[in-house]
């Protein structure tokens, strides 16, 4: 049996430990791993939740990853091996990992890093879906992002500038990333930790408020993003980094006549999520191969420095990706 390092969930923490490769299933490839990326729902896995199928002591870690393709199974298409590829997919931070064919995507230039590269999948995937699938924006119209700081805010605001977006608005508590909000398509930062920032929001749409509002934050906000929605607004709940539960405004839900849309990986089915990753692809990846999206590299850990990679990301100090490099 063929062995790798790994970052695995243990009862007393992350650790680095030797584990077994892969096997990838007739639709799978397996990815000789050259970097991984962090993202948020990493640090609630480390923690001992589960994350849709992912949990438990022995997981391992990581949601995307970049690596060349070393196998691929029977039923893979348009993937062969020796391929630069970059990943969506479970088991990240480890020296292999395997990935659907369909949530695998070519890397875009020849000279990218691996580093770059792995900060791209899930970003790309999660924000094209929210924005224009679920959130239904189209040319011209006003656009919130809460959370705009995190990562795939970041890449929020650039699919929202590179779709043709109108008025783009980054909501964030923190000063000096909403200084650098404008670096990524934003228009204007707006200071969600202020008592009533929703009337800043309405003045700059001249009393209108913005038709699309994508949530990573939720129940701190979730009735300021409705007082700062148009009517017919579309809010695309993400993420629930302000809390998973908290009061609603029902009536002003129903006066502005609010789409409320949930959206989660966890739930999807394969077909889905390759779906997904095709529309994104369709819609974006002139821009990508352009180098018009991207996202900056906070720092980059060895593997053998996973736990403190995730403590890093914990510390929420932090502008843009953290990566791994096996």
């Amino acid at each position: 049996m063929s062995t790798m390092q790994a970052a695995v969930v243990t009862e007393t923490g992350v650790a680095v430990r030797e584990v077994a490769r892969p096997v990838p299933k007739a639709n799978e490839v397996l990815v000789r791993v050259r970097a991984a990326s962090l993202n948020r729902a990493d640090l609630g896995v480390a923690a001992g939740h589960r994350h849709g199928a992912m949990g438990g002591p022995g997981t391992v870690l990581g949601l995307e990853f970049a690596g060349e393709v070393v196998a691929a199974g029977a039923e893979v298409q348009g993937v062969r091996e020796g391929d630069r590829v970059m990943c969506s997919g479970n088991g990240g931070y480890a020296e292999y990992a395997v990935a659907d064919w369909g949530r695998t995507s070519p890397v875009p230039d020849a000279n990218m890093s691996w580093a770059v590269a792995t900060t791209l999948p899930v970003a790309l995937q999660t924000m094209h879906d929210a924005l224009i699938t679920n959130g239904r924006m189209a040319k011209g119209d006003s656009v919130l992002i809460q959370g705009a700081s995190s990562g795939v805010g970041l890449m929020a605001l650039q699919i929202a500038r590179e779709m043709g977006a109108g008025l783009i608005l980054g909501g964030s508590g923190n000063a000096g990333r909403r200084a650098r909000l404008a670096e990524f398509g934003a228009h204007h930062a707006i200071d969600t930790s202020a008592e009533g920032w929703s009337a800043e929001v309405l003045k700059l749409t001249g009393g209108v408020g913005v038709q699309v509002i994508i949530d990573q934050v939720s129940a701190s906000v979730a009735n300021e993003n409705m007082r700062a929605a148009a009517i017919l607004g579309r809010i695309v709940n993400v993420g629930r980094l302000g809390g998973t539960k908290g009061t609603f405004d029902f009536d002003l839900h129903a006066l502005r006549r609010i789409d409320y849309i949930g959206v989660t990986f966890r739930t999807r089915s394969i077909d889905e999520v390759r779906e997904i990753n095709r529309r994104m692809r369709a819609d974006l990846w002139p821009a990508i191969e352009a180098g018009r999206l991207g996202l900056p590299i906070d720092r980059v850990f060895p593997l053998a420095e996973a736990a403190d990679a995730l403590e890093h990301m914990k510390a929420n100090a932090h502008f843009g990706k953290i990566v791994l490099a096996p």
